[in-house]
């Protein structure tokens, strides 16, 4: 029978051809119609992408799906445990995004502390107004939440700004352009120092609102929260209580509880937030480098060699 891979994504035609050089004895089905992957997807054994309705058909006990491919790197709204009983491996897209997320944190962070966000909302009213004394970055100090590559680059940018970074990771070890390196049991000592909370953490059992009224009311008065990761790692009404009341002086959101946003949420209306619609790790270069990664494992897959990019452990879920 023939051995298929299964694209819930459609994938362009050069990246079609990198995949059938790699495995060329297998059926490539390319594309996200509906018409075109059902026929198929209940006799995949490779999957790219990912969808409820395509978990009905493929996963359960005694499936022919071997192998899912996550396009990004957040595996929270997998169904982590049918994919470990169904013997099903999860590999997500972890290793291309520290160079736009770190990018895009610094765009928040600049923009909070010069107010630039207020003044593009003066210049859409066409007001010539000042907008306050903008802050400055320099010398200031930067927690980390999260000190994995994405937070390693996040850090190294901070360095060029002359900036303290402190970091907070599960298995406390150094890591380079951090200061000083905490677990998690210490993160208000972090909290009470920073001038900018950057959040990199997963979704996990562990990490479900690490962020509540008691760590914002641990952060500097004028303290700015950039989220990143997910959503869920934050007590979303803490969070507008602590802007509201003056607890922090502002946030950054890539992330939300509910995605997306409804129109009447009070997020869309504060002046000291920033938000943006998870879209932090996206890049012009992002399916060549997930295709990458894909490819390598791919070639492990095809000569009977066990997956070792991006593997995601369904008990520690990520």
């Amino acid at each position: 029978m023939t051995r298929k891979i299964v694209s819930l994504k459609a994938i362009s035609p050069v990246h079609e051809e990198r995949i059938r050089s790699v495995a060329p004895q297998w059926e490539l089905i390319n594309g996200t119609d509906k018409d075109v992957w059902l026929p198929h997807i209940g006799e995949a054994e490779i999957v790219l992408g990912w969808s409820e309705e395509a978990a009905g058909h493929c996963l359960y006990p005694g499936t022919r799906l071997r192998w899912v491919q996550s396009w990004g790197a957040g595996v929270d709204r997998f169904p982590l445990e049918s994919f470990e009983k169904a013997n099903v491996v999860l590999t997500h897209t972890s290793g291309i995004h520290p160079n736009p997320i770190s990018e895009h944190v610094f765009a928040m962070m600049l923009s909070l502390t010069r107010k630039i966000h207020l003044s593009i909302h003066n210049q859409r009213e066409q007001k010539w107004q000042l907008v306050g004394a903008p802050g400055e970055m320099h010398g200031k100090t930067v927690g980390i939440i999260g000190v994995g590559a994405i937070g390693t680059e996040i850090a190294r940018l901070a360095k060029a700004f002359g900036m303290k970074v402190l970091g907070v990771k599960r298995t406390v070890a150094t890591a380079p352009y951090v200061d000083r390196m905490v677990g998690l049991s210490e993160l208000d000592e972090v909290l009470r120092e920073s001038d900018y909370i950057v959040v990199t953490l997963p979704l996990t059992k562990q990490t479900v609102h690490v962020f509540g009224r008691r760590q914002f009311q641990a952060m500097k008065p004028g303290a700015y929260f950039i989220n990143i990761g997910r959503g869920g790692t934050t007590d979303t009404e803490a969070l507008i209580e602590a802007l509201h009341s003056g607890a922090i002086a502002g946030a950054g959101l890539d992330v939300y509880e509910t995605e997306p946003l409804p129109r009447d949420h009070p997020l869309w209306l504060m002046d000291n937030v920033m938000m943006t619609p998870h879209n932090s790790g996206s890049t012009e270069y992002y399916d060549d480098r997930a295709m990458d990664i894909f490819l390598q494992n791919l070639r492990y897959y095809i000569t009977g060699k066990e997956l070792r990019l991006n593997r995601v452990d369904p008990v520690k879920q990520y």
